[in-house]
């Protein structure tokens, strides 16, 4: 198996990928580990390298929104037409979540304590954007990924695969002095916690930038779901899920990966 980690940005520049070759370990009743190696990683990617890479990979967790809340657009459509039905549903701030946050934001919430940021009112929203195009381009090709990941393409968060996998990831975001030690210090942790992984000469340049480092968790984060061993929608989430996208949450530790 080889897994495709994208820490998506609206720039190319800030965008970061890792490709992790996976090798022995014949699923969750094995008694042999496998192994990992690290055997791609770059930075300032732009979207044909993410679809070319795609193209040559089993799984792949995009850190990004996969799509926008479903009450989002009758709210826009009624404000644009003027009618005053479909905007008046969401007056008051719980109506206004619920175009802020997608089924799935709430679900990691109540999974893990993290607040995702908001797809259609933060920060997000550019990358999204640039991710819609991105699945477009990969459908040309390679046909339409279930925004749910039931395909080839998941929706991941390394927070928050950070925080099941019992790795603090808080804090090592940034240029300043303490950022970088804590990311060294977090790097170092999963070293430690998973001798299977071979950074294959990449070390010094994890440890230099966050994006690199959250493109690493995204393609570990990608082998939980290409083993079915994350937290799947049940019924109540299943439609939303489909439409909106999935945040795929480890069901499973660190250790389990290679098996």
């Amino acid at each position: 198996m080889r897994t495709l980690g994208v820490d998506l940005a609206a720039a190319t520049r800030k965008t970061a990928v890792a490709v992790i070759e996976w090798s022995g370990g014949t699923g969750s009743n094995s008694p042999t580990q496998g192994s990992a190696r690290l055997e791609h990683l770059a930075l300032d990617v732009d979207d044909q390298q993410i679809v070319d890479l795609f193209g040559t990979c089993g799984i792949t967790g995009v850190d990004c929104p996969v799509g926008w809340p479903d009450a989002l657009l009758p709210f826009l459509t009624g404000h644009l037409n003027f009618d005053a039905v479909p905007v008046l549903e969401h007056d008051g701030i719980a109506g206004r979540r619920l175009l802020a946050y997608r089924d799935t934001d709430r679900f990691c919430t109540a999974h893990t304590g993290l607040i995702p940021l908001s797809v259609s009112a933060d920060r997000l929203a550019h990358p999204a954007m640039r991710c819609a195009v991105i699945q477009a381009k990969i459908a040309q090709l390679h046909g339409p990924q279930p925004r749910d990941g039931s395909g080839r393409l998941a929706e991941v968060y390394p927070a928050a695969s950070l925080k099941i996998w019992g790795l603090n990831g808080r804090g090592y975001k940034g240029r300043g002095v303490p950022e970088a030690e804590r990311l060294e210090a977090l790097l170092a942790l999963l070293e430690e916690r998973a001798p299977w992984l071979d950074l294959a000469g990449h070390r010094d340049r994890i440890t230099a930038s966050d994006d690199l480092f959250d493109a690493v968790i995204a393609a570990l984060a990608a082998r939980a779901v290409g083993r079915r061993r994350t937290l799947l929608p049940d019924a109540a989430h299943a439609a939303a899920a489909r439409s909106e996208g999935w945040i795929h949450l480890p069901s499973c530790t660190l250790d389990e990966l290679p098996f």
